[in-house]
């Protein structure tokens, strides 16, 4: 395996958590968020260093140079490919424009600390390969929304029952994988455990209510970064993907569309703005585990490019939203309240973002799109064709809550509601990855191609390898047999 020039994947998983211990036992708590952006805005730059050098090397996967984790972990459990090359820069980009553009009238309801250990945790699971560290990180970051919850004094009850149904599913599932051959016909009970666990991460209908119970109880900001980086896209990715049979990856895709067009359908006629974001997420969240569970080059790329798309643009229309709520509470769906002239730029911002999300041209979410149609069409055309409806109804849903929010007759009011110098940053540097990546977008896309073949490479080899090993079980058990007409021992004559 190759090996990195400098250890940027174990230092940028220890940043965001030494940063957390010394929020917490700093004691002042006037420059709480101003550390914990600097604390972010470093990570972003090591996970940068981390691509380029990867990109240098021009390896499939590579490690780190010093790996001073070896007392703890193998040396090959952190380790960066072509499918996490570009999703850590895009987390820890997340994870510093939601706490960037956090008031400071919100940061004592927003907890900085727990923010800074599930940026650990994303960034350790998206390094991490298959194996048990990876299923007690992914069951690891369902904690810190946990405890916020619980400190919010909200109920807990949906969200304890559904990731206590991940956590389980998840190791009964990789523990009894781990027992037997895989090739074996038993391996398919396990592997139908771990695509389970999967797809509940994931929200896909029906075991999506704990996304919109986190949405209406926990904070915007950590509902924004449990779930934009897609971390149970990655799940998938990395436990069901190498496993899963086809009529298995197929029937997986079919729920994602029935979710994809389900939550846009929901989205459209929701009253309220945060329910509406969440179901809308739920939807372009779905049309990337379509995109995944295809199986071809073309449609894993354009699903591997969406999955970009819809971390930056979702992000950034959670953003706004959250900026909106922090002067007007909750968003009614229901008037019009005549906003874009008292801030203009959250406006433009918005549209930008939402029409992103769903592939607008010169965004970055176009190309993807049309990728991802494209490889659905080849496959299955009635399956690009639900791919269009879903896209139609999210469109139609986020230029109905433009209107609803910005337009209508002005209401002035004596609180500033112009956007703060915190918000400027963060729509700045969305909007300029995003328009960058919409009108130059050949380098990713070629990047993501490459990924998606060596994906699909790597399946092929162990679908082959699995198919030999179970012809060898099939002569074995053929060679065991007694003969029709030989006696199996003694002979018929005295």
């Amino acid at each position: 395996m190759s090996e990195l020039h400098f250890p940027w994947i174990q230092v940028s998983i220890l940043v965001p958590l030494l940063g957390a211990l010394w929020i917490q036992f700093m004691g002042k708590r006037d420059n709480v968020l101003a550390i914990a952006a600097a604390v972010c805005g470093l990570t972003l730059l090591l996970t940068l260093g981390e691509l380029i050098d990867f990109t240098l090397i021009g390896s499939f996967e590579a490690h780190d140079h010093w790996p001073f984790f070896d007392w703890l972990f193998d040396r090959d459990v952190f380790v960066v490919d072509e499918l996490s090359a570009f999703q850590l820069p895009l987390a820890a980009l997340i994870f510093l424009v939601t706490i960037t553009s956090t008031l400071r009238t919100k940061s004592p309801r927003f907890p900085v600390e727990l923010a800074l250990v599930s940026e650990t945790l994303v960034l350790a699971t998206f390094s991490c390969r298959p194996s048990w560290t990876l299923i007690l990180l992914l069951i690891g970051s369902a904690i810190p929304p946990w405890i916020e919850l619980r400190q919010r004094q909200r109920c807990t009850r949906i969200y304890t029952l559904h990731m206590g149904l991940f956590a389980v599913l998840l190791v009964i599932g990789w523990g009894w994988l781990s027992l037997i051959e895989p090739a074996s016909p038993t391996a398919l009970i396990p592997g139908a455990l771990i695509t389970v666990a999967a797809l509940l991460r994931s929200g896909v209908f029906p075991l999506h209510l704990w996304i919109t119970d986190l949405f209406e109880k926990g904070t915007f900001g950590t509902a924004i970064l449990y779930t934009t980086p897609l971390v149970g896209a990655y799940a998938v990715m990395r436990l069901v993907l190498p496993i899963a049979p086809t009529w298995a990856l197929q029937s997986i895709a079919v729920l994602s569309l029935v979710t994809a067009v389900y939550a846009a359908g929901m989205a459209s006629i929701q009253r309220e703005a945060r329910r509406m974001f969440c179901y809308l997420l739920l939807s372009q969240s779905s049309l990337v585990l379509v995109g995944l569970e295809l199986v071809t080059p073309i449609g894993l790329t354009g699903a591997l490019c969406v999955w970009l798309s819809v971390g930056l643009s979702m992000t950034g229309f959670a953003i706004v939203l959250r900026s909106i709520e922090s002067r007007i509470s909750r968003i009614s769906l229901v008037d019009f309240h005549g906003l874009y002239r008292q801030m203009p730029m959250l406006a433009g911002f918005f549209l930008l973002t939402g029409l992103a999300a769903i592939g607008f041209p010169a965004t970055i979410g176009f190309v993807g799109m049309e990728l991802l149609i494209e490889g659905a069409v080849e496959v299955y055309p009635l399956v690009g064709t639900m791919v269009v409806i879903a896209a139609a109804l999210s469109g139609i849903t986020v230029l109905s809550a433009f209107f609803r929010i910005f337009t209508g007759r002005e209401n002035r009011t004596r609180v500033p509601m112009h956007a703060r110098p915190a918000e400027r940053f963060a729509v700045m540097v969305l909007s300029v990855v995003i328009l960058l990546g919409g009108l130059f977008p050949q380098p990713g896309v070629k990047n993501r191609y490459h990924a998606a073949q060596a994906l699909s490479e790597q399946r092929n080899e162990d679908l082959a390898l699995r198919s030999a090993a179970d012809v060898t079980v099939v002569r074995k058990d053929t060679s065991s047999r007694p003969s029709m007409e030989t006696p199996a021992t003694g002979s018929l004559t005295p």
